[in-house]
């Protein structure tokens, strides 16, 4: 009888902790319903290179642990970013492509740390951007294309760089 009580309360805890991260997850969404990221890319933009890639997270600035739930940046999922003459697109599985203009980079860099990813030293991207309402926000990518080899991460950091330095044209 005993045993059957313990594994009663564990069960009931287990299903606590799970609605409970449900719930959490559900006002999240709510709360961050109005935020959407810039979507298509613009028409003649040419691409300069292609990494593969996994979107990992989007955090608030400099909160690398308070994930945004910024449609369609809600979910992890693997994909490609395409660097253009213009900005960065984010073509991501199973959702629109996210375009973010070079007057919206804010900077990219390297980071180790987001919410539910740690990796090696510098073993991702954190780039900076910003929102409609001029809000900065971090979105961390990590380069899948060869993982064992540094330059793509180095390569596709240093596109991200040129594109955050680079002027607004206004095409």
């Amino acid at each position: 009888m005993n045993q059957q009580i313990a594994g009663a309360v564990v069960l009931a805890v287990a299903v606590v902790l799970i609605l409970g991260g449900v719930w959490a997850w559900r006002a999240r969404l709510r709360r961050d319903s109005g935020l959407t990221a810039p979507l298509g890319v613009p028409e003649h933009a040419e691409v300069t290179a292609r990494y593969e890639t996994l979107y990992v997270a989007t955090t608030r600035h400099d909160e690398s642990l308070e994930r945004v739930a910024i449609r369609p940046l809600v979910y992890r999922a693997r994909g490609e970013l395409a660097i253009t003459d213009r900005g960065a697109a984010l073509g991501l599985d199973g959702a629109p492509t996210v375009f973010l203009a070079s007057s919206r980079l804010v900077a990219a860099e390297r980071a180790t740390v987001t919410i539910d990813r740690v990796v090696e030293p510098g073993g991702l991207i954190r780039l900076a951007w910003r929102l409609d309402d001029g809000t900065v926000v971090d979105s961390y990518l990590r380069m899948t294309g060869d993982l064992g080899n540094t330059d793509v991460q180095t390569a596709a950091l240093t596109d991200l760089q040129r594109l955050c330095a680079a002027p607004d044209t206004g095409k």
